[in-house]
């Protein structure tokens, strides 16, 4: 190239819902690039969605831009026009057809070379947003960037010689020390070459010496050797190089980087060195404009907020960002894995449902991607899309074709394909799954309709759990039948279909790395000060109407409250979540969904970062990194709670995939209380072989120190000398032995009298008097329940509990002694597990709730847990937990102490 003319700025516009297809008369004006939507062109929107945020001013059909532009202002022989994103795009010039494009992921560029030198003349563009080949997946969904009209990024036209690189592709060799580049030409039959390259973003300089080449007949093929100084890519390193290969004169430009991403022993690896994928879902969210940048510096800020989270890998749902995510992905260090725009079935030729042109258009649009970003040595992987159906051969077939194309890349057949019957095709270079079998799990938490649920759902919390004993089972586990029909339900996205499945084999074990999809999707209450953030065309409606909802059931002023509650349930199931996966030697990393918020669904508060990728002030990224990062140690013990005297064990890890062994160095540990004094504390000296990666260290022993109320306990771990640390935050409770509270379970005569005389009692209603409670579960609630509860009943499965978490009245005499935070901590597991939490929508007594459950915000029932009301002159105070059970453990004998101690207290008469 020899020459851009930038064509931004302002354009003619015409916005034709009825698609007329005919070249109007130019009636307003927008600035490009940019959207319809976000210059608030068209009717304006007031709809109130509560699933997604809203468009204010959507708009679906053609739009029409037009500008007159001098031709003789772009020197070179060879003009192109090129509309770096968009949707289904034709381009006019004075009123002529000259070409039509419908890539979602990539440039559309016409060849306006016969108009080159010619002076002013009128381009036309009609951009449409409807009539797509496939459905887009995330990239035209208004559940993240809206199904936007318009056009972003660069607008220009682009001068060539007449002699110029048409194509280029440049394969590192990390063995040879060398790039290997390859294209094609036209304009001549031959002409000289010349190849440089400089490093721009390594800690030290490093310029290979210039070559040159003649190349002929309209291809070339050469090696471009960088020398034994040569740098390499990674995460720890991503070193870059400015590659210009120039052709008499006319120059291309490519970043590149020297690495080899690749896999063994069931494991990736980065330039010969194992590491372990640490991902993030991205939906290219951005609700300031609804659309995604294609500028750098706003990649460059969410992509450095996910580094400083721990991430090293961005896995696309159904989408492929612009050339700006690559960029700053190679300058950070991230390893991306784009995703064909789909999310639906792929059924082989002759089969019932298949789409012979939507097949065709993915395959080009595979194509597409790997010419327009492959260079970039941040995109290391590839998949076909999200939670695929249909042929397993006809999938292996196109991915099998992408990969002869361009074996630069791993590649996967998609994420989550054939949910329930998981399998790996011949084209396969790594699984991504949630389950290998119905009950063989490998992430901890699952939506009702899939069940079962996870490890973080329903065990106590601890920090044994791995998955390595499910990958590799040791006995044979149940096998996922379909119906007899052959068919099976499943959740698909937010609704449900029935499909054709065999029966899974229960002994599947992928031979190649493994990852853990979309694990984590731990909501939060909102954050309802985030609304004013909305400043663009999208709004946050749905906070708004969710605000309202609240309100009217009496509960805004808990608003504050349930966001940071829930919010640290969040944390720690994140936490247990993460942890499980660094615990299992035979994954090969994970994708979480999400450290950000999911502004679509249903509305998924998932993250700790809100859908801009602002800290929402739950946990620090620094906090974070303790459980998520290259290296994180770990401690095993059973339970978080502990009984006060008791003896506590655990056994201390570190899994590490730093380039830097930990061999020789210290790992402390200190058993912190409240106060900063240390209970016990230690250390050891790590071995670590060369290039392992799962270090057993030495095992934590102590004595539990005495206490007569909850005290918080905090184990803290840390390699010396390094920012590898963790803490764990436990729970010291006294060991309490039947006490003589008298519990009724029913308010009797022999309940009033003691009203009667200003006592107060304690009520645990019967079990059995389920009407107008909710089932106790301690777990944070999955996703969102709008959306789930909705699959479930489609599907006519159990419904998800939806609850939130607790919001605790610390300063409550019945709860003083057992609270130790004022949100849910592990202590309260049995009492919330054998409980059912009371409604008390519109309850006309004067009611002070002492433990309340968070409800979500689709129902916004008053929830509680513990609570208390005058009657008769003395005080009911009502426990919706089953005293029996309660009985059964340390936690529950220490709470029901501490009732009785309340209930047994002197009253003021």
């Amino acid at each position: 190239m020899i020459c851009r003319l930038d064509l931004s700025g302002e354009w003619g516009l015409f916005l034709d819902r009825e698609m007329k297809g005919e070249l109007p008369a130019f009636s307003d004006t927008m600035t490009l690039p940019g959207t319809t939507s976000y210059a608030k062109k068209g009717e304006y929107n007031d709809a109130r969605e509560t699933g997604y945020l809203t468009d204010t001013y959507k708009f679906e059909g053609d739009a029409w831009f037009s500008k007159r532009v001098d031709f003789d202002r772009v020197r070179g022989e060879v003009v192109k026009l090129f509309l770096e994103r968009t949707r289904r795009t034709a381009v006019y010039i004075d009123g002529e057809l000259v070409g039509r494009g419908e890539s979602l992921c990539t440039p559309h560029i016409y060849d306006l070379s016969r108009y080159a030198g010619t002076g002013e003349h009128e381009i036309a563009v009609c951009v449409s947003n409807k009539g797509y080949r496939t459905g887009g997946g995330h990239l035209t969904s208004a559940d993240t960037q809206t199904n936007w009209n318009g056009i972003t990024g660069r607008i220009e036209l682009q001068g060539f010689n007449r002699l110029h690189i048409t194509e280029m592709r440049v394969t590192p060799d990390v063995g040879r020390r060398s790039f290997f580049i390859e294209g094609s030409f036209e304009g001549g039959e031959s002409g000289e070459l010349t190849v440089c390259a400089e490093s721009f973003n390594a800690g030290g300089e490093h310029r290979p010496e210039q070559m040159k080449a003649r190349v002929e007949g309209g291809r070339f093929e050469i090696e471009y050797p960088l020398g034994e100084e040569a740098l390499l890519w990674s995460e720890h390193s991503p070193a870059l190089y400015r590659l210009r290969v120039s052709l008499d004169g006319d120059e291309t430009e490519r970043t590149v980087g020297l690495r080899e991403f690749g896999t063994r022993d069931g494991k990736f690896t980065i330039n010969g060195r194992t590491t372990f994928l640490r991902g993030k879902h991205d939906g290219m969210i951005f609700p300031k404009t609804g659309f995604a940048p294609c500028g750098l510096d706003e990649w460059l800020r969410v992509m450095s907020i996910a580094r400083s989270f721990g991430i090293n890998h961005y896995r696309f749902h159904t989408c492929c960002p612009p050339e700006a995510a690559f960029e700053a992905a190679d300058m950070l260090g991230i390893y991306m894995e784009p995703q064909l725009p789909f999310w639906g079935t792929i059924a082989a030729p002759g089969e019932e449902g298949y789409n012979g042109e939507e097949q065709e258009f993915l395959i080009s649009e595979g194509f597409a991607m790997l010419r327009a970003f492959g260079d970039h040595p941040s995109y290391c992987m590839m998949s076909m899309g999200n939670e695929l159906w249909g042929s397993p051969e006809r999938i292996n077939e196109i991915i099998g074709g992408f990969k002869s194309f361009d074996g630069r890349h791993l590649y996967t057949q998609g994420s989550n394909n054939f949910q329930w019957f998981p399998n790996v095709v011949e084209n396969d270079d790594f699984f991504v799954g949630v389950r290998l079998a119905k009950d063989r799990l490998i992430r901890g938490s699952y939506a009702m309709c899939d069940a079962p649920l996870g490890h973080v759902q329903t065990e106590k919390p601890g920090t044994m759990h791995d998955y390595d004993g499910v990958i590799r089972p040791t006995k044979k586990a149940l096998s996922s039948e379909a119906s007899e029909d052959g068919t099976v339900q499943i959740q698909f996205g937010t609704t449900m279909k029935t499909v054709k499945a065999s029966e899974a084999d229960a002994d599947f074990v992928p031979k190649i790395p493994i990852v853990t999809h979309e694990i984590g999707q731990y909501e939060t209450y909102p954050d309802f000060s985030e609304i004013e953030k909305y400043t663009g065309s999208i709004k946050a409606r749905n906070f708004q109407v969710f605000r309202e909802r609240l309100e009217e059931k009496g509960l805004g002023g808990l608003a504050r409250d349930y966001f940071e509650c829930s919010g640290q349930l969040a944390r720690a199931c994140y936490k247990e979540e993460l942890e499980a996966v660094f615990r299992s030697k035979l994954l090969a990393g994970f994708q979480i969904l999400d450290i950000q918020d999911f502004s679509g669904q249903g509305t998924a508060l998932v993250g700790m970062l809100d859908a801009f990728m602002d800290n929402k002030g739950i946990i620090t990224d620094e906090e974070w990194r303790e459980f998520c990062n290259d290296a994180v140690v770990l401690a095993r013990f059973k339970n978080s709670t502990l009984v006060s005297g008791s003896e506590f064990s655990a056994r201390t890890e570190i899994a590490s995939f730093r380039p830097e062994s930990l061999d020789g160095k210290t790992l402390s540990w200190r058993a912190e209380l409240k106060d900063g004094t240390a209970a016990a504390e230690g250390s050891f000296e790590i071995e670590a072989a060369e290039g392992e990666n799962y270090l057993s260290c030495g095992r934590i022993s102590f004595t539990v120190p005495a206490a007569d109320r909850t005290e918080r306990l905090t184990l803290k771990l840390s390699v010396d000398g390094t920012d590898i640390r963790n803490s764990y935050p436990l729970e010291i409770i006294p060991d309490r032995s039947e006490g003589k509270l008298q519990v009724f379970r029913r308010i009797d005569a022999e309940a009033r009298a003691v009203l009667k005389s200003g006592g107060r009692i304690l009520l645990m209603p019967e079990k059995e008097s389920e009407n107008g409670s909710i089932e106790g579960f301690y777990c944070q609630d999955f996703w969102c329940f709008p959306m789930f509860a909705s699959i479930s009943r489609m599907m006519e499965k159990p419904e998800p509990v939806g609850t939130m978490g607790l919001v605790i009245d610390t300063a409550h005499p019945a709860v003083k002694d057992f609270a130790s935070e004022r949100y849910s901590t592990p202590v309260w597991w049995d009492i919330v597990q054998s409980s059912r939490c009371e409604i008390l929508d519109g309850d006309s007594r004067d009611v002070r709730v002492i433990v309340r459950m968070i409800d979500n915000f689709e129902r916004n029932h008053s929830l509680a847990l513990v609570y208390e009301y005058e009657l008769e002159g003395g005080t009911v105070v009502v426990c919706r937990s089953d005293p029996e059970k309660l009985r059964e453990t340390p936690e529950g004998r220490h709470f029901l102490w501490c009732l009785e101690e309340y209930v047994n207290a002197e009253t003021d008469i």
